[in-house]
């Protein structure tokens, strides 16, 4: 006869920290669905009055870069200081990214096409170099 021996329980603090991590990830996916899905439409009807970088910055990017942050990783966020940290000084660099994505970040071109990648990245440099000032963004 074999004794089954149970696994030792995890310490109550080492519970609670992994459901916390369950519980930011599901989080975050609902967020990005309840953010984005709806912005993936087809036929997405953009406001002449805003910039076109602005508008699709908030459709597909504002979910996890709110003001320029960074909602999944604190220090991958769109301020001039970390963008050039991360060898990101330009509106081209940012295009790249955009389009093809980095580490966490999917990338975007398929969603955005040539065009709006640019748009996007323009924007985001613009507002890196202007400090992303508050009244930028737009009530959605």
């Amino acid at each position: 006869m074999v004794a089954v021996v149970d696994p030792p329980a995890l310490p109550l603090g080492r519970r609670v920290q992994q459901l916390l991590v369950w519980f930011l990830l599901l989080f975050s996916t609902l967020l990005l669905l309840v953010c984005a899905g709806p912005a993936m439409a087809e036929g997405v009807q953009l406001d002449a009055s805003r910039p076109a970088g602005a508008q699709l910055f908030d459709q597909h990017c504002a979910g996890c870069h709110v003001n320029g942050g960074n909602i999944i990783r604190r220090g991958k966020t769109l301020q001039l200081k970390a963008l050039e940290r991360q060898g990101l000084g330009s509106a081209e660099a940012i295009a790249a990214i955009a389009a093809n994505g980095i580490g966490q970040m999917s990338g975007y071109g398929a969603v955005l096409g040539g065009e709006g990648v640019d748009q996007v990245s323009s924007w985001v440099w613009q507002q890196a170099l202007a400090g992303w000032p508050r009244g930028v963004r737009p009530a959605s």
